[in-house]
């Protein structure tokens, strides 16, 4: 929908297609205070985001956007004569008077998060951060404490957190050493972790394990130029990844927070260094926390320095939080039904975010727009918001369908960044440190039961060599005593002289009779024994 003209890019003819109409063009020094392009389903969106998406892409603006539908990819084919949509962009060609329409194609790289079409989008745990990944699991507030705790630990452990299984190992140790846990950082329960376990299975049923890994993505392999100087239009194949839409808006937030903290300040380019086009905007915004709200808002006012544009697409102007919406400068607003109270609303928010133009009912305009017609308010050189213009937007000159398997398969074999990212990497991390150091502590516990069990066998021991050693001390004691006292006995000999000496006294005794024969009797046995 836009052509490079000098320092702006061309989106179409004002006053509504009349030949006094103004030329409608977005200025590159501006493109960077971001923009918004809403509109019912089946207005045209799509195809003024493609317009633009390729003019940006002309002027050598490198861009990045989802393919929720599966037609974006089309921006990597010229346009055919042969196409059903052949006549409705001639027409409208010849309608603004766009002497320039030609078609042509683009320089495409096409991303995939699962992989299937088109080169894998990685990043790690650790770079995802807590905050987005409560967000993304749908946690509550204790449960995005606790997770904060793990994240926490594994810096002070130096663990790094790559993929789901070393968040899931990380949570698995914070659940065994809970009561630790607790007297330092605040309470962790088991059952607690039990819930983050969960949802991270529900995570990984999604295909949350395919996102997450190495080698994670270089954000400087998106902003790159063709040899031409036209800038890469980096495509995302979204159409599946729109299932689990939580995971698809905190993947965009993730990357446009990515964007923001890599690259350098550059303050106002001449024209933007990377514009980043959020469709289906109100994925991100839908029952989001304050926290993620404030950061969104935060990395929304900030990446403008860095070079950056960033465009929401939406269906309703009102899915954008205010805080938000009034930092989105450029406007594109398709046609709005007004059959409900907030379909009112809608259209009555969306015409106070214009520069009123005595010319435009813009209440009555934007429920009676056309299919592919805009009321379109742009900032202007000097920083002024332009006022606002009922526009017949321009044609884009890529087709507008989706590719063939085999298109799309010979564009992806000759990608810049070819091999870089299709092979994941499974270095050592969190998960093997914690499977280490538990073995580790096994090999321990094992090892220290051993020792006690020797220890144990060992006092056995020395107690049974003890008590063999006493009875040993008791039989050599005991045979001490007999042997001193056989020593103590008299000899055969001995026991014979006695007995005679005995008999003789007794004799003599006898004859000598009374205490003389007893005196005699013992000086004799005494003299004999000495």
């Amino acid at each position: 929908m836009t052509e490079a003209v000098g320092t702006e890019i061309y989106i179409g003819l004002g006053g509504g297609g009349a030949a006094d109409g103004a030329r409608q063009s977005l200025v590159l020094k501006r493109a960077n205070r971001h923009g918004l392009i809403a509109g019912a389903t089946g207005t045209g969106k799509t195809v003024t985001l493609q317009g633009i998406a390729e003019s940006f892409s002309a002027v050598g603006v490198p861009v990045f956007v989802a393919d929720v539908k599966g037609d974006i990819a089309g921006m990597a084919m010229p346009g055919s004569p042969t196409a059903k949509t052949h006549e409705a962009f001639s027409t409208r060609a010849a309608q603004i008077g766009d002497s320039t329409w030609a078609y042509r194609d683009n320089p495409v790289v096409f991303w995939d998060l699962f992989g299937e079409q088109g080169h894998p989008i990685r990043t790690t745990i650790s770079e995802m951060g807590p905050l987005l990944l409560a967000r993304l699991m749908g946690l509550n507030e204790v449960q995005e404490g606790v997770l904060n705790i793990a994240f926490r630990v594994a810096d002070e452990q130096n663990l790094l957190l790559l993929d789901m299984s070393d968040l899931q190992a990380m949570l698995a140790w914070c659940a065994e050493n809970a009561s630790d846990l607790s007297s330092k950082y605040g309470n962790v329960t088991k059952q607690t972790v039990g819930a983050i376990q969960r949802q991270l299975l529900t995570l990984d049923a999604q295909g949350g394990q395919n996102f997450f890994g190495e080698p994670a993505l270089d954000i400087h392999d998106m902003i790159q130029c063709d040899e031409n100087g036209r800038g890469y239009v980096n495509i995302l194949a979204a159409d599946k990844l729109m299932s689990s839409p939580k995971l698809y808006a905190t993947f965009l937030l993730w990357l446009l927070s990515e964007i923001f903290e890599t690259l350098p300040e550059v303050g106002d380019p001449d024209k933007p260094k990377f514009v980043f086009f959020f469709d289906e905007a109100h994925l991100l915004f839908d029952d989001a926390p304050a926290a993620l709200v404030d950061k969104i808002e935060q990395v929304v006012r900030l990446i403008r320095s860095k070079g950056v544009g960033v465009y929401f697409v939406t269906q309703n102007p009102i899915d954008v939080p205010d805080t938000v919406a009034g930092q989105l400068g450029n406007r594109v607003q398709h046609a709005l039904r007004a059959f409900t109270p907030r379909d009112q609303k809608a259209v009555k928010a969306a015409a106070d975010t214009f520069r009123p133009n005595p010319a435009v009912d813009v209440v009555r305009e934007i429920t009676e727009l056309k299919v592919g017609e805009a009321l379109v308010s742009l900032l202007m050189s000097d920083g002024a918001p332009s006022p606002v213009e009922r526009t017949l937007i321009k044609a884009p000159c890529s087709r507008a369908g989706p590719l063939t398997p085999k298109e799309r398969a010979i564009i992806q074999s000759v990608s810049p960044i070819s091999g870089k990212y299709d092979e994941r990497i499974n270095r050592e991390s969190a998960e093997e440190l914690l499977a280490a150091k538990a073995e580790q502590a096994q090999a321990a516990a094992v090892e220290a039961e051993a020792q006690k069990e020797a220890d144990k066998q060992a006092a056995i021991a020395a107690k049974e060599e003890a008590k063999r050693k006493a009875a040993d001390e008791r039989e050599r004691l005991r045979l001490e005593k007999v042997a001193a006292r056989e020593a103590a006995k008299p000899s055969f000999t001995e026991k014979m002289v006695q007995s005679a000496a005995r008999s003789a006294a007794t004799n003599i005794g006898r004859q000598m009779g009374g205490k003389l024969g007893g005196q005699l009797l013992r000086g004799l046995l005494g003299g004999l024994f000495k």
